[in-house]
Formats: C-alpha cells, sequence, structure tokens
C-alpha cells in the first residue's frame, strides 16, 4: 500500500543536521566559505600536490579539514563512526573506494579486493544498502580508451583486459552472493561505451531476480536519456532488472575541451536547462517501469528530488520501495537526504575513503565542481547559517 502524500520540505535545518556537533556546523561553515572562493580553489590544488610530493608536513591539515567533512576515513574502520552517524538519521552509506589515476597491476588487484571488502562489510548491516566502484579503479585507463575506439589489442593487452574483465567479474559475483547492489560508476566519454558493455553483461548474469549490478547515466550527455530507454528494451526483451543510477555529470570541462580539441561535436547538452529536463524525463521513465527499473537518483538538485516524490505519490509507488533510491555525496545536501529519510524514503550517501593522498583527486573535484555550480555552496552556507542561528535561538 502506497503512503499518503508527504508535505516534504527542504528547509528544516533541525533535522538536516541533528547529526551534526556545533564544532562539526562551524568546521563546515568555514570550510565552504573557502570553497566559495574561486581563487582559492584554483590555486589550492598544484599548492597542495607540491607539498605532499615533496613531504612537507600537510596531511594532518588536509585530514582535519576538507578530508573529514567529505570522507569517511582512510579505511573501512575509521568510517564506522560515519556510518552510525547517517545511520542515526535514517541515511545509508555507500563506501566509495576513490583510488583512482592508477597504472600498477598490483594496485588494480588490490583495490577489487579492497571493494570486495566494502561487499562484505555491507552484507552485515542494512546500514550500507548499496556499493560501488570504478572500472578504472580496477584497470588502466589507456587500455580502456583503447577498446572504446576499436582498436586492436597487442597479446599482451588483451591479457590485461582479460583480468580486469575478471576483477570486475569477481565483484559482481560477491555483490550476488551477497545480496548487495553495486553502482558502476560512468566516466569520461571516450571510455564509457567499454563500460557500458561491462555493465550490461553483469547485469544479464546478475539481475535476474533482484536488482545487484547497475550503471550510471551521465544526463548531461544529450544521448543518455535515449540509451536509458534502449538498455530498458533489452532488459525487458532478455528478463532481467535494469539498475540505473542517474546522475548529472562529472567531466563537463574535459568532455567540452576535448571535442574542441579534437573537432568532434561536445557530447554535452547545449545547457543546464536541456541536462535538466532529461534528468527529470528518466526519473519520469524509470517510475513508469519501476517493476523493471532500479534506480537510485544520485542527484543534489531540490527540484529533482521534489519531483521523485512527487512522482512516487502520482504513481502509488511505495516511498520506500527498494527499487527507488535517493543519493547525494557525505559533507554536501543534508538538507535534503536527512528530510527525505524523515520522510520515510530510501536515502544512501556517498561516502569516499582511502589514503588521504591517493583520495586528494576526489577532494579537488568536490571543490572545483561545487564552485562550478552556481548557487550551491551559498545555499549551503545560508542553511547552516540558519541551524547556526536556531541553535543559538
Amino acid at each position: 500500500m502506497s503512503q499518503t502524500k508527504t508535505n516534504l520540505s527542504f528547509e528544516n535545518t533541525e533535522i538536516a543536521f541533528r547529526h551534526s556537533s556545533n564544532a562539526a556546523l562551524n568546521r563546515a561553515y568555514w570550510l565552504f566559505r573557502i570553497i566559495n572562493i574561486n581563487f582559492l580553489v584554483k590555486i589550492g590544488p598544484p599548492i597542495t600536490n607540491f607539498a605532499v610530493k615533496i613531504g612537507l608536513p600537510i596531511k594532518g591539515l588536509i585530514k582535519a579539514t576538507i578530508f573529514k567533512h567529505f570522507c569517511g576515513g582512510e579505511t573501512i574502520r575509521e568510517c564506522e563512526n560515519t556510518i552510525k552517524s547517517l545511520a542515526a538519521g535514517g541515511v545509508g552509506t555507500i563506501l566509495d573506494y576513490s583510488i583512482e589515476g592508477e597504472d600498477d597491476e598490483q594496485v588494480f588487484d588490490n583495490t577489487g579486493e579492497e571493494i570486495i571488502r566494502t561487499i562484505k562489510r555491507a552484507a552485515k548491516e542494512k546500514a550500507i544498502p548499496i556499493t560501488v566502484f570504478k572500472v578504472t579503479g580496477v584497470g588502466r585507463f589507456a587500455l580502456l580508451e583503447k577498446l572504446d575506439a576499436g582498436a586492436v589489442l597487442t597479446p599482451a593487452e588483451q591479457d590485461e583486459w582479460k583480468k580486469v574483465q575478471n576483477r570486475v567479474l569477481a565483484i559482481c559475483e560477491k555483490a550476488h552472493e551477497a545480496g548487495i547492489p553495486v553502482m558502476i560508476d560512468a566516466e569520461e566519454t571516450w571510455i564509457q561505451d567499454t563500460i557500458d558493455r561491462l555493465a550490461i553483461d553483469m547485469m544479464r548474469r546478475f539481475n535476474k531476480e533482484k536488482a545487484i549490478v547497475y550503471n550510471t547515466y551521465q544526463l548531461y550527455r544529450h544521448d543518455k536519456l535515449q540509451s536509458l530507454k534502449d538498455d530498458y528494451q533489452v532488459a525487458a526483451k532478455e528478463g532481467f532488472i535494469l539498475g540505473a543510477k542517474l546522475v548529472r555529470g562529472a567531466y563537463m570541462e574535459k568532455e567540452r575541451k576535448r571535442a574542441a580539441e579534437k573537432g568532434y561535436p561536445s557530447p554535452i547538452q547545449p545547457d543546464k536547462r536541456a541536462a535538466d529536463k532529461d534528468y527529470d524525463a528518466a526519473l519520469d521513465f524509470c517510475t513508469d517501469h519501476v517493476d523493471r527499473i532500479a534506480v537510485v537518483a544520485g542527484t543534489h538538485n531540490e527540484d529533482s528530488c521534489r519531483l521523485l516524490a512527487e512522482l512516487l505519490d502520482k504513481k502509488k509507488i511505495d516511498h520506500n520501495n527498494p527499487h527507488i533510491y535517493f543519493s547525494q555525496l557525505l559533507g554536501m545536501s543534508d538538507n535534503l537526504s536527512f528530510n527525505l529519510a524523515d520522510a520515510q524514503y530510501n536515502v544512501a550517501k556517498y561516502v569516499p575513503y582511502g589514503p588521504v593522498k591517493a583520495v586528494l583527486p576526489y577532494l579537488f573535484r568536490r571543490a572545483q565542481e561545487n564552485t562550478a555550480i552556481a548557487g550551491q555552496m551559498s545555499r549551503e552556507l545560508s542553511l547552516i547559517a540558519k541551524e547556526k542561528k536556531r541553535r543559538r535561538s
């Protein structure tokens, strides 16, 4: 039976920041003020990378500030307090081992084993309902790029590719065995076709009875709404559940720059309005086919969150239907995550973790993306300021 219509508000800061101490709230306030200064965000990464490279003792400073806010810790064990804190507010954890940009086979093996450990940890309690990985965490970017381009692999590269496939298979097999969904993150367009084929192959194997494997659709690409619909047709025809994580996207500037340099049409939508339109159309499509599509709405957009909530009411779908999840990043948009959870929707936060030095690219991308989102930082700051004022009154 579906729930009655909920008057959903994203303005309730008491619910949004219930899990945050006064000290944590103050730290977040000053952190977002710094991130909001574009100049510091631009010069910060090269300075920090240089300092780490020459061995300056800044790891402690990073770990106590930006790392502490956006990451769970350096290990799964260090994430335990974050897992408990989120769970207290009804929000699940998505453990995200955020190692990227490596080229070493031993590192790929180690990363694959670590992702399997996140699945084993998730199997122990409901507080970790979903897991995630990047294919470039377990395989070389240049190899995927060559596959996407349709180039012929050397015998050594064929062996290397087989190892990548085996790592992905091992992760998805463990997820299926444990009954824990695993999302495959989207990456750059020039390696994405290979990732898409891998994801669909894994769904064919493991999504017959339950949504275990999810692929990611970046709706800031103008072709991805159609890709979602095409993949649904394949799933319906072949009898498996389509797992779909919907995001707007994470590589816009890089995508546009490469398209301009190489002289091909940009894969990115002409403007934000077009991306928003396709994102919301994807939500509508997925909820029309909730029996065959399991969707994770990865978004910090309040309008899209509100739309999905309204679609569930309109289509008489339970708020806690296992095929519908909302998701945001740790350290951002707590007003969405905790107010949605308070209204009994399924919500889970991405909780990145890993060695500070290895996670730096993720942290810099968060800061740079945040300054590119018009109004996002001022929105975060205004909500934190509102809660600080409420606590003083």
